[in-house]
C-alpha cells in the first residue's frame, strides 16, 4: 500500500510548555528555526528549553497497527545488497585497525554492537531526504545510491504507540532498546528526515522482501534542461574567473572556476523549486567539481530533482523490479 507522497505537506506542531497544537507549512518552520516565529499559545520561541517541535499527524496511516505491515516502506543506501543477511562489520578493517581496536576480543565486542543495531525504514520522502543528508554530511556525493522499497512480514509484532526519535548523534539505535522481546518493529517520530513523519526501527527478520533501483534515474526531466545546462557549462569553460578585487597571498586558495560558479547557479535555480527544508542538502548534493563531466553532472542533478518533484518514475521503476527475499 502506497501513501500519498508530498514533500511540501504541512506539519503538526506541539508545544510542551502550554499544550497548544497547530498546523504549519515548511516556510513557517524555517522562520521558526531562525527565532522569527513564536508559539501561538504562549509566545515561546525556538530558543526556549521546552520549545515546540514537530509531532505526528494523527491521521498518519502508520499509526494503525494493522496497516504497518501493509504499507510500503523505503530506505536509501550505498549498499547494493541492503540489508545484508550475513553482515560482517569487520570485513573491511585492516590488520592495523584490528590491532588498535584491541585484537580479536575487542573486535568481537565492537562487531556485536554493530550487528545489534536496528535497521531504519520510513516514507519515500524520508528515504530521499536521508540520501541528500548523507551526500552532504558524509561526503557521499560521488557514490552510487540505491532506493529500496521494503515489504514487511505480515506477522510482524508492532510496538504499541510511537516513540521520539531514539537515534544517537550518529543515527544509531540499539534494536533491543526499542524492540523488547516479542516485538519486531517500533515506530518513531522522525525529526531529521521528512520531520513529523513516522519511521521504523526494526530487525532484518521483520523484512520479508525488498525491491531496489539505482538513483537518481537518468533522463526523467527530459533532455531540455540537461542540454541547456551542458551548453552553459561548456560556454563557461572558455571564460576566465572574474577578478576578486584583492591581492592573493601564497596561501590563499585558487579562485572558483567559471564552470563551478555556473553549475552552482544552475543547481540553485533548481533548488528554488523544491521545499525549503531540502534546498541546502540538494545544493550540496549537486555540487560541481572542476574536472567533472558536464553531461554526467547535468543528468545526475536533474535526476536528483526529479526524485522530489515527480516520484512517479521512481515508483514505476520499482514496480518493474523483482523482489529479493531477505
Amino acid at each position: 500500500m502506497e501513501r500519498r507522497i508530498d514533500f511540501a505537506r504541512d506539519r503538526h506542531m506541539l508545544c510542551p510548555a502550554c499544550g497548544h497544537r497547530w498546523l504549519v507549512d515548511l516556510d513557517w518552520i524555517d522562520r521558526w528555526e531562525q527565532a522569527q516565529e513564536t508559539c501561538p499559545g504562549c509566545d515561546v520561541t525556538c530558543e526556549h528549553e521546552d520549545s515546540p517541535r514537530v509531532t505526528v499527524d494523527p491521521d498518519d496511516l502508520a499509526l494503525d497497527d494493522d496497516r504497518v505491515a501493509q504499507l510500503s516502506w523505503y530506505h536509501t543506501s550505498t549498499q547494493p545488497d541492503w540489508p545484508t543477511r550475513d553482515f560482517d562489520p569487520a570485513s573491511a578493517l585492516t590488520a592495523e585497525i584490528r590491532t588498535t581496536m584491541g585484537g580479536d576480543e575487542g573486535l568481537a565486542k565492537w562487531a556485536a554492537t554493530q550487528q545489534a543495531k536496528a535497521l531504519h525504514a520510513g516514507t519515500y520522502e524520508a528515504a530521499v531526504h536521508n540520501m541528500l543528508r548523507w551526500m552532504r554530511d558524509q561526503a557521499d556525493r560521488s557514490r552510487q545510491f540505491y532506493l529500496y522499497r521494503l515489504h514487511l512480514q505480515p506477522s510482524v509484532v508492532v510496538r504499541d504507540g510511537w516513540v521520539i526519535d531514539p537515534a544517537d548523534f550518529a543515527g544509531n539505535v540499539a534494536l533491543d532498546n526499542v524492540c523488547p522481546p516479542g516485538v519486531d518493529v517500533a515506530r518513531y517520530l522522525n525529526y531529521h528526515e521528512a520531520p513529523g513523519g513516522i519511521s521504523l526501527a526494526l530487525g532484518r527478520d521483520a523484512i520479508a522482501r525488498v525491491q531496489r533501483i539505482s538513483v537518481p534515474l537518468p533522463g526523467a526531466r527530459g533532455d531540455g534542461w540537461v542540454r541547456d545546462a551542458v551548453a552553459a557549462l561548456v560556454d563557461a569553460a572558455g571564460t576566465t574567473a572574474p577578478p576578486t578585487g584583492r591581492c592573493r597571498s601564497r596561501r590563499s586558495s585558487a579562485p572558483t572556476s567559471p564552470r563551478v560558479l555556473t553549475a552552482k547557479k544552475l543547481a540553485t535555480a533548481l533548488a528554488a523549486r523544491l521545499p525549503i527544508n531540502l534546498r541546502s542538502e540538494f545544493e550540496s548534493a549537486a555540487a560541481f567539481t572542476e574536472g567533472d563531466d558536464p553531461v554526467k553532472w547535468a543528468r545526475r542533478t536533474s535526476g536528483l530533482c526529479d526524485l522530489i518533484e515527480d516520484p512517479r518514475p521512481a515508483l514505476a521503476a520499482l514496480d518493474r523490479q523483482g523482489h529479493r527475499q531477505v
